[in-house]
């Protein structure tokens, strides 16, 4: 990884190509993000970036975070991401990295917390077909049939059930960044990227570019 930002999701649009070719996009907001804290091999065993993000007021982090910011001279921010970078040089305590070190057409991989859908059935959760809507079939249509076999007469382990659905980090890879708009801090990425709008999202380089 050379390169790494944390943003927002706002949202899906559409934009149009050079050929008129319609592109579905999320919007992301991404950045301008400050760094917290820099890893060095010699302290830490290894070379790393903290970024922060949003600003946020006092009353809203703990001494140990107030601390940690005023340590590096910053003001206190609402997240916190480490992105371990090949190259960690020209980025210090209280650098700023900006949405314009993408640019378009590069690909990038994208990391955030899918929307939280709760206790669900094994129809929503694993797609499995329903039963027939007819006479005869009485009130499962929806439900998951057979547990298992009468012997080892036990559910093997794995075995798909309902349950919590969601709210779970997920990482897309190779998504295009279709637009960069520096003055705005926007990064347009065609395709769909985890979570609902308003969520945070940390978005690299891609390892398989």
């Amino acid at each position: 990884m050379k390169k790494g930002i944390i943003g927002k999701k706002l949202g899906m649009t559409q934009i149009f190509d050079e050929k008129g070719n319609v592109i579905p996009v999320t919007l992301i907001e991404a950045g301008p993000c400050v760094v917290a804290q820099k890893k060095t091999i010699e302290n830490d065993g290894y070379e790393a970036v903290q970024l922060a993000y949003e600003d946020t007021t006092k009353k809203h982090v703990n001494k140990a975070q107030l601390g940690h910011f005023e340590k590096a001279g910053i003001t206190p921010k609402r997240h916190l991401k480490e992105f371990r970078l090949e190259d960690c040089t020209g980025l210090e305590a209280g650098s700023v990295v900006t949405v314009d070190t993408f640019t378009a057409g590069e690909k990038v991989d994208i990391t955030g917390i899918t929307k939280g859908r709760g206790y669900t059935g094994c129809v929503k959760r694993w797609n499995h077909h329903v039963l027939r809507a007819t006479h005869g079939t009485g009130p499962i249509h929806r439900q998951p049939g057979s547990m298992g076999v009468i012997d080892p007469a036990r559910i093997f382990k794995n075995k798909k059930m309902p349950g919590q659905y969601g709210n779970e980090q997920v990482t897309i890879l190779n998504l295009v960044a279709v637009k960069i708009d520096a003055e705005k801090n926007l990064i347009a990425v065609k395709g769909a990227v985890p979570g609902a709008k308003g969520g945070i999202v940390f978005i690299r380089d891609s390892v398989k570019a």
